[in-house]
């Protein structure tokens, strides 16, 4: 156990105990209750709760848990995953919804390290060990296309390129409504959800963020969407569509219509990676990868067309 001291600036002033030390040390709004209800957390000398509130200039005290064990990466086959290319440098792979792209506390499904390391495939060994090869990544619940360094140098390269902006992320997203205009820019900055742990919103303190989109089709409760991403923050086209009263149809906790995803058969956001794009990390020649829309997102599609006749 370690602990931290410090001292509750202004902008904290009147916060739960909770949402300032998730703010303050960076930790989930979970993580952060739990230690209140563990008993470590004092403000000058007195104990707090969860829901207490921190008073601006007073001195906390936080008893902080040992740091987990680093996680492994357990060599596990992904049903429905599947190589688009691969040579001496990268693996390209069509990730299917429901497998995250490496392990994760509190994830125990499959991951895309785990497929490629029970099929055999060696990957770059740079990075954590649970996301060795790992450039760049997609949500469980986001299916599409997605680059796996093998190499350490096609790493360092892809992960400057992320980095710098230079990779061509192009998706397709199911959204409510008709966005307008049908055809813009959403430049919104993006952080933590202070009042629903795991998700982002929105927020002037955020990180930049910016969505490019355009409408392929209009249906009459949705539409079609393709979007390249400027920046790459967590959850930021389905954050950014929500904020503009078109959420992606199937995504619940960002605020979709459960009645229309029933109608649509989708259990999850329709969001699909359709296209990824960038300079090869040793030939530099410029290479692009696509993938098809699986089964789930292609019904609700046909679902969509078959209401407009």
């Amino acid at each position: 156990m370690t602990t931290r001291s410090l001292l509750v600036p202004e902008g904290l002033d009147g916060e739960r105990v909770d949402v300032a030390l998730s703010r303050a040390l960076g930790l989930s709004r979970t993580a952060a209750a739990q230690i209140a209800e563990d008993g470590g957390v004092e403000q000058d000398g007195a104990p707090l709760g969860k829901s207490d509130r921190v008073l601006a200039g007073s001195r906390l005290d936080v008893v902080l848990p040992e740091p987990a064990r680093p996680l492994e990466i357990v060599p596990e086959p992904v049903a429905g995953m599947s190589i688009i290319h691969e040579d001496e440098a990268i693996i390209v792979v069509d990730k299917p919804v429901g497998v995250a792209a490496h392990a994760a506390a509190g994830w125990s499904g499959p991951t895309v390290i785990g497929g490629l390391a029970a099929a055999g495939h060696t990957i770059a060994t740079s990075g954590a060990a649970e996301r060795q090869g790992i450039v760049s990544r997609l949500d469980v619940g986001t299916s599409g296309v997605m680059v796996v360094a093998k190499g350490e140098h096609a790493y360092s390269v892809l992960k400057r390129a992320f980095k710098e902006r230079t990779v061509s992320k192009t998706y397709h997203a199911l959204v409510q409504g008709l966005p307008d205009p049908v055809v813009g820019t959403i430049d919104a900055p993006i952080g933590r959800n202070p009042r629903r742990d795991g998700l982002y919103a929105v927020r002037s303190d955020g990180k930049e963020a910016v969505t490019h989109y355009q409408v392929l089709e209009a249906f009459r409760s949705a539409s079609l969407l393709e979007v390249d991403l400027e920046t790459g923050r967590t959850h930021q086209i389905r954050v950014h569509m929500s904020a503009t009263k078109h959420p992606c149809c199937g995504d619940l906790p960002y605020h979709a219509d459960p009645v229309l995803a029933a109608r649509l058969g989708l259990e999850r956001q329709w969001l699909h990676a359709v296209r990824l794009g960038f300079e090869h990390p040793e030939s530099g020649e410029y290479v692009e990868f696509e993938s098809p829309y699986p089964d789930d997102l292609q019904h609700a599609l046909d679902v969509l067309e078959a209401d407009q006749g």
